[in-house]
């Protein structure tokens, strides 16, 4: 009988598998993006100038050393891990890889010998388009005792999260799920409108377009959208539009709504007015939901849309909020990192004492379902490697689920940075109201519309069950 393999959440210790703790088919996988400083590092390594080498000398470089070295890493961390003696690796390459590539890499045992305490291993490399560009064997010898290791010092490998591409799985998750029906407030705009009907021809939604009908035929007309069994409630404006689709969702024709061609506080407004009838006890607040190729898993960044400079109190619906969404979405116990400057608690910062006080909060019962430690910089939040370094021992530090910023500012600077320079695909949500609030950039790609429209549908289905 084996043994369960090592967790690799540890934070501190590397811990090998001997011999006897393998079986046939045991894996492990990491996965990584090439960055350019990755092609630097390796073609320095083969004595390459790469400043002087055409692209494809670039990828050949890039190919033959930093997939090899993937998968060579890979064994020595994970599987057998610590005190495995590499005897021979022979691997093809099937495609070149280029910057910005996302690689997984695999090791599986498939072959044990117990005379020698020799196991050969498949190596598979396969890019973000399902392509194996890289596969092949390598032979070691298994560690014959147990090998644990301080984490502190090595580079920083990020693990995959067992297949799950995050967003992009969305569509294939909620596919069971019937169509919701939706009010997408002033879609006077060729975005908004196209949004809605593509998320229609999704079958997540059953769009009821709220405004001005003369401009939303006008703007279908133009642009050769067809509106054909798409009901339309006439609203004289952006003002009249967001109460009237208010109005719809407070008397259950509609179970979400989406924000067309209006400006975010105009439709919040009419969402919170006490007269909506749409408030709940909770404080309404955004989530974004991020999935970047720089991060192994999906994660949530609040509040960075709604609430300017929250109070404690606030930041505690906001926390909340961003947990029962995780909960929504598949994680049952979501690391929470409370984020400031710095990781101490400094009366200097006050973001550091509401960190405090919310995992508190936490301790006593006051915050529910899921993991908190805060004050963390952002580094020690989402790094592994900077926690390492700065000593900070953390069931979420470098494996947050949630992010939770400081004010709107800070949030909406993090979240856009992510999106343009980190490659993050993103969706829109509003928690805390009765009805899940689709709200979306007029500058939000194509993609991020519909899994907005997709994360909203999960909820709708979820407040059926057990309202807000």
């Amino acid at each position: 009988m084996t043994s369960p393999a090592p967790s690799p959440d540890d934070l501190t210790l590397l811990r090998n598998r001997t011999f006897d703790e393998l079986a046939v088919g045991d894996a492990a996988s990491v996965e990584r993006v090439l960055t350019r400083e990755d092609v630097h590092a390796f073609a320095a390594l083969a004595g390459v100038a790469v400043e002087r080498q055409q692209a494809a000398s670039q990828d050949n470089v890039a190919r033959g050393t930093w997939g090899g070295a993937l998968i060579g890493t890979l064994i020595d961390t994970r599987l057998p891990g610590p005190g495995s003696v590499h005897l021979e690796q022979a691997l093809a390459f099937h495609a070149a890889l280029k910057v910005g590539d996302r690689l997984k890499v695999k090791v599986q045992v498939e072959v044990l010998d117990a005379a020698t305490r020799q196991v050969v291993l498949a190596c598979t490399c396969v890019n973000q388009d399902g392509i194996v560009v890289i596969d092949g064997k390598a032979r070691v010898i298994a560690p014959s005792e147990r090998i644990e290791l301080p984490r502190a010092g090595l580079p920083e490998i990020r693990r995959d999260s067992n297949g799950n591409d995050g967003l992009g799985r969305l569509l294939a998750h909620v596919a069971p799920l019937a169509a919701i029906r939706v009010a997408v407030v002033h879609p006077c705009d060729a975005p908004s409108l196209k949004g809605a009907l593509d998320a229609r021809s999704a079958g997540l939604i059953e769009p009821v377009l709220v405004g001005p009908r003369a401009r939303i035929e006008a703007v279908a007309q133009q642009e050769g959208f067809d509106l054909s069994g798409v009901v339309i409630e006439d609203a004289a404006h952006s003002h009249a539009a967001a109460a009237r689709a208010s109005q719809l969702a407070c008397e259950g024709k509609v179970e979400a709504l989406m924000k067309g061609s209006l400006h975010t506080d105009e439709l919040m407004t009419a969402v919170v007015a006490r007269d909506a009838g749409l408030r709940t006890k909770r404080r309404v607040s955004h989530c974004f939901v991020l999935q970047t190729p720089h991060y192994p898993r999906p994660f949530i960044v609040t509040d960075a849309a709604i609430n300017l400079a929250p109070d404690l109190m606030q930041k505690a619906d906001i926390v909340q909020n961003a947990i029962d969404l995780a909960h929504v979405i598949g994680v049952p116990d979501p690391k929470v990192a409370i984020l400031a400057a710095v990781e101490t608690v400094m009366p200097s910062m006050p973001a550091t004492l509401d960190a405090a006080a919310l995992c508190k909060m936490a301790d006593r019962g006051q915050i529910v379902g899921g993991t908190l430690d805060g004050p963390l910089a952002f580094d020690n939040a989402v790094s592994p490697a900077a926690a390492r370094t700065k000593g900070i021992v953390s069931p979420v530090a470098g494996q947050a689920d949630i992010l939770v910023v400081p004010d709107l500012e800070s949030g909406n600077m993090l979240a856009k940075q992510l999106m343009y320079l980190g490659q993050a695909a993103s969706a829109g949500i509003v928690m805390g109201a009765k009805v899940p609030v689709i709200l979306t950039s007029r500058a939000d790609t194509h993609e991020a519309r519909i899994a907005s429209c997709a994360i909203a549908l999960m909820l709708a289905h979820r407040y059926r069950v057990s309202p807000p």
